[in-house]
C-alpha cells in the first residue's frame, strides 16, 4: 500500500550550455523572472519562474552530476534537440509568436490549429524545444473525437 501525499512539482531542469546566455532568453523573450542565483561553488543554482508558477533550473551541463564524457554527450543532444521539452501556456498565441518572431527567436513551427487549442514551437539558444499554447477550452472527449475525426 502506498501513501501519496506530493502535491506539486517546485522545479524542472532545463540544460543549458551557458547560464547568462539561457537566463537572457528566458527573461527577455519569455517573460520569467530570477527566484535564486546562488553560487553554491561546485555550481550555480539558477531559477526562474514565471510569476505563481513553477520554477526552472536553468542547469549548466556538466557540474557534479556529470563527468566530462557524459557531460560531451549531453552537450550533443540538448544541441540536437532530444532532451524533451517545455510546454508553456499563453493567453493570446498569436500576439505571442509576432513578438517572438519579430525579437529573432528562432521558430520551429508556426502557429497550427490543433484539436485542443492553437500552438506553435520554438528553440532555446541552446536547442531545448518549447511549445507555446492556448488551449481551448474542450473536454478530453470531444478533443479525442476531434482527433479521430481526422484520422478516418
Amino acid at each position: 500500500m502506498t501513501t501519496n501525499h506530493i502535491t506539486s512539482v517546485r522545479i524542472k531542469a532545463i540544460p543549458v550550455l551557458d547560464q547568462d546566455e539561457a537566463l537572457e532568453f528566458y527573461s527577455t523573450h519569455l517573460g520569467f523572472e530570477v527566484r535564486d542565483d546562488i553560487d553554491l561553488g561546485f555550481m550555480r543554482w539558477l531559477t526562474v519562474a514565471l510569476p505563481g508558477g513553477e520554477q526552472l533550473l536553468l542547469e549548466l551541463v556538466g557540474g557534479p552530476q556529470h563527468d566530462e564524457s557524459t557531460a560531451a554527450q549531453v552537450r550533443e543532444l540538448v544541441t540536437k534537440g532530444a532532451l524533451g521539452g517545455l510546454f508553456l501556456v499563453s493567453d493570446d498565441v498569436h500576439a505571442t509568436y509576432a513578438a517572438l518572431r519579430d525579437a529573432g527567436v528562432e521558430i520551429s513551427e508556426e502557429p497550427v490549429e490543433q484539436p485542443y487549442g492553437t500552438d506553435f514551437g520554438i528553440r532555446d539558444p541552446f536547442g531545448n524545444h518549447v511549445r507555446i499554447s492556448q488551449p481551448n477550452e474542450a473536454p478530453n472527449e470531444v478533443i479525442q473525437e476531434r482527433y479521430d475525426a481526422a484520422r478516418a
